[in-house]
């Protein structure tokens, strides 16, 4: 089944003036492993004052990814290595999508990118969004209003749709960061299946509470 996505392009035309157009771009959605769909979808970059941007719309939900400055500190200073390297080194080198990492002495190991693409799972979701200024584990400037989220075991990045059991509301999100981990005053929130960003936890109707009962689908996305 093929749809229309509307995908917003600033480009930058000079210092002092920038042109928008808006481009349409086709994408459709078929029948894929988990119960839902596989979107094709293609980048548009965005170029304002020298930083590029990535854009990805998918359905109503739209992603804006910016790669942090290597010298911001991570949204979790907890995780000690990626991959046996020092992190922002293994984040320079690209070497974190799949790759082991250790916390608190505890070695992760994120699942494959195969197997992801069956990954569904129900379990308790949490929230964080005050670590505005920071980079995620995989060398992104960490949006605190934006669609992304925290997982201990799924490739980064992929997306990912998140219900929320206790009212039906549902958020695709950008996965593009590890946790939750146990912290030093509540162990239990390791037991977490993600960590949603702000906006997304919002989105989901939660944000007050904090945690809610969620369903997780991997959502395979496939660029032109």
């Amino acid at each position: 089944m093929r749809r229309l996505a509307l995908v917003f392009v600033c480009l930058v035309a000079s210092a002092l003036s920038v042109g928008c157009a808006v481009i349409t771009v086709p994408y459709h959605a078929a029948k894929g492993v988990v119960e839902g769909s596989v979107w094709v979808v293609k980048k548009t970059y965005v170029v304002v004052a020298g930083t590029t941007r990535v854009i990805y719309k998918i359905g109503e939900f739209t992603f804006e990814v910016v790669k942090a400055p290597i010298d911001w500190a991570l949204t979790h200073d907890e995780i000690q290595s990626i991959d046996g390297l020092p992190v922002k080194e293994a984040i320079r080198q690209d070497r974190v999508k799949t790759a082991p990492y250790v916390v608190g002495g505890i070695r992760y190991v994120p699942m494959s990118v195969e197997k992801a693409k069956n990954y569904k799972e129900d379990g308790l979701a949490s929230w964080y969004g005050y670590e505005s200024g920071r980079m995620t584990a995989n060398g992104e400037a960490f949006n605190p209003g934006g669609l992304s989220a925290a997982h201990k075991y799924l490739p980064l990045p992929m997306f990912v749709k998140v219900t929320n059991l206790e009212n039906g509301k549902s958020v695709i999100v950008r996965v593009n960061d590890r946790g939750p981990f146990p912290s030093a005053h509540n162990a239990k929130s390791g037991q977490r299946i993600i960590d949603l960003s702000m906006g997304a936890a919002k989105k989901l109707g939660f944000y007050i509470q904090g945690t809610a009962k969620v369903r997780v689908e991997a959502l395979q996305v496939k660029e032109e």
